[in-house]
Formats: C-alpha cells, structure tokens, sequence
C-alpha cells in the first residue's frame, strides 16, 4: 500500500475501480475480442455502481461496449454459441433495453438465451460448460447461464427457464458438495473421461477460490429475478446457506484473505487470492442483505473486505491497482493452481472487486 486508504468509502472504491478501467480502455477495446463475461462481468459491476451513483458516464461506457458488440439488425459480432462464458454479458442488455427500447438488444437477448434450451447436457441433464469439454459441468457455469436466463424468464414471460436453472443450480451442488468440508469442487464429469476426473466419482481434485465465489453469487441474482414461491426456491437458500456457512473456518485469520486452493492454506506454494475473496465477501453480504444469513456473518465479510483493500496500490497516474488475482484456469490437480499467473486490473477480478464494494457500500447504508 503506497498511499493511506481509510478514508475511502466501499462506493468510492468501486468508483475508482471503473475509473482505473476507463482510463485504461476506451470500451470498445475491453479484451478480449469478443462478447465474454471478463467484460460482462466487470460491466455488471460497473451497472451497479451507477445504479448508486447515478453517474451517466458508466451508463454511456456500458452502452459503448455493447453498442460495438451488436449489429444493426441484433446479431452479436463475435462469440462462440458453444461456450456459456459468451452467454453471461447478455445480462448487460436488459438494462439498456429497459433504458432506452431500442430492439436491436431485446433481438440479441431472443438469439442468446433460447441457445440454452438445446445446450448440450450430460447424462442426468447437466449442461456442458464449453462445446469442447464434452459432459464437463463446472461451478462458473452457473454465474454464466444463470442470472441471464432467469432474467429473462422474468422479463418475457418464459417461466420454464425459472426450473431450468434451479435444476442446473441443484444438480451441480448436489454433485460437487464435499460433505466434510463443505466447499464445492471446481467441476464433475459424469462420463469420468476428463483428464482430471476422479475415477470413480467424476469430481474435479480441488476446491479452487474462484469457482466456488461464482456460484453463490449467481443463485443471489437468481433470486432477484426468480418467484419467491418458486417450488425450488427454498432448496436453492438451503445450498447457499450451507455453502456460505462452511467458507469462514477457511479465511486467513492473518490476513482475511481466501487461498487460491481454499481448503489447503497450509500446503507450500498456496497464495492468498483477491478475487475469490471479493466474490465471497459480496455474497455474504447480500445474502445477510436478503435476510439469508444471520448479521454476525458481517464480521466475515467486513475483515475479507478490509484484506483487499490492504493489499491494494496506486500507479504514477493515481490509479488503483488491484492485484494477486489469478487469471482463468482450467480444471487441474494443485500444482496446476498454484502455479497459476496472476495479474493486476484483470477485468474479471476488478469486476469481482466492484461486486464486493457495491455490496459492503449497501452494507454500509444500512447500518
């Protein structure tokens, strides 16, 4: 830390995330080239923060983005139909055609979210995270088909995709809970032929950060859109209560920080990770904010908030520089994720990093 950073509220630092972004990329240049969630993300954060602030900047750069994305008739430019980290920045067109009617955005959202209905599925109707990974289920995937298909269930009348995703929601913890830990591993493979796959039960090796910080986060803004009478709606709070009530025993006491591989801080080589920190501070906050989690939880929350931000610098220009975010990764044994790079204003982890400010910012309001 290179200069004091008391004095900054959750907002104000959730500001400076988007301000270090802008002033970084003009946003038709946000990488990479193509509709994907490290954009969809980090602009989902930014659509918040302006939710707050009001600023019309943030809603003008979001616009920018998409409007590059999006041909005149609605097609969207570059994206791979096979993959659901191209579905996730979907959610971004709501907002903008809600705003503003212009069709071209409902024409993208009616070409997106109906791919899910024939998305290929395992065995017991599990949805494949890519094309290429055949029958492989990961814990991302929910963040990425999720929210955006529940929104639009909710938006246009389509009540089935509520099901869909409180199926792929139950079936993923159902198959991916440890019961002695708690956690969810990274992924399953009921076909059992992904290199990683456990041999007899289909289960990824490891706990990694990330993955597990998607998927309470994406049953949170299910439940946003979702009917609170939904049959499966009490199952759903049931696994994010668990999930969330099993992280704690597993933050750095030193620190307040989450390690890369959750369940081994102990093990050499292990490193502490800020944006599967971020994640799970924003979903304990939210879910004590739902009234899901007893307040006591804010204490968790609060030291994994207050970890980041002391870990956090500023460049010669005055920009905030968040680092020890690990870039994407595969499924892999622990070496492979301890040997992960790790990089600084990576759009997925400032994008993780506004979600935990806007949320501890609402925090912060209702004390």
């Amino acid at each position: 830390m290179n200069r004091s950073t008391t004095t900054l509220t959750p907002i104000e630092w959730a500001e400076k995330a988007c301000e270090a972004l802008m002033a970084k990329f003009e946003p038709e240049q946000l990488p990479p080239d193509r509709f994907h969630y490290h954009q969809g993300v980090f602009l989902s954060g930014m659509e918040k923060t302006w939710r707050l602030t009001g600023k019309s900047s943030y809603y003008e750069y979001i616009k920018r983005w998409v409007d590059s994305q999006i041909e005149p008739d609605g097609r969207i430019k570059k994206y791979n139909p096979d993959e659901l980290d191209d579905i996730q920045p979907g959610v971004l067109l709501f907002n903008l055609y809600e705003q503003t009617g212009d069709e071209r955005y409902r024409q993208a959202l009616h070409t997106l979210v109906p791919l899910l209905k024939s998305w290929p599925t395992n065995p017991s109707g599990g949805i494949w995270h890519k094309g290429r990974y055949p029958n492989q289920m990961w814990l991302d995937g929910l963040y990425m088909a999720g929210p955006i298909a529940v929104m639009y269930g909710k938006t246009f009348g389509e009540s089935d995709y509520f099901d869909r995703m409180a199926f792929q929601a139950i079936l993923m913890e159902k198959r991916t809970k440890d019961p002695v830990t708690g956690l969810l591993y990274h992924g399953w493979d009921e076909t059992r032929e992904a290199a990683w796959a456990d041999p007899a039960s289909g289960l990824a090796p490891e706990f990694w950060g990330r993955a597990i910080g998607w998927y309470p986060v994406a049953l949170l803004e299910m439940f946003e859109y979702m009917p609170g009478d939904h049959p499966d709606k009490a199952k759903l709070v049931e696994i994010l209560q668990n999930l969330l009530a099993a992280l704690p025993k597993f933050q750095d006491e030193a620190t307040g920080l989450w390690y890369q591989v959750v369940d081994k801080g102990d093990r050499p080589g292990n490193w502490l990770e800020n944006s599967c920190t971020a994640l799970y501070v924003h979903a304990i906050a939210k879910a004590v904010r739902f009234g899901y989690l007893d307040p006591e939880y804010m204490n968790v929350a609060w030291k994994g908030y207050q970890g980041v931000i002391d870990t956090l610098k500023f460049d010669e220009n005055g920009y905030v520089v968040i680092g020890q975010i690990c870039i994407g990764t595969g499924i892999g044994d622990y070496a492979h994720y301890i040997a992960r790079p790790t990089s600084e204003n990576d759009l997925h982890g400032v994008g993780a990093f506004i979600l935990m400010c806007v949320e501890m910012s609402l925090a912060k309001r209702a004390d």
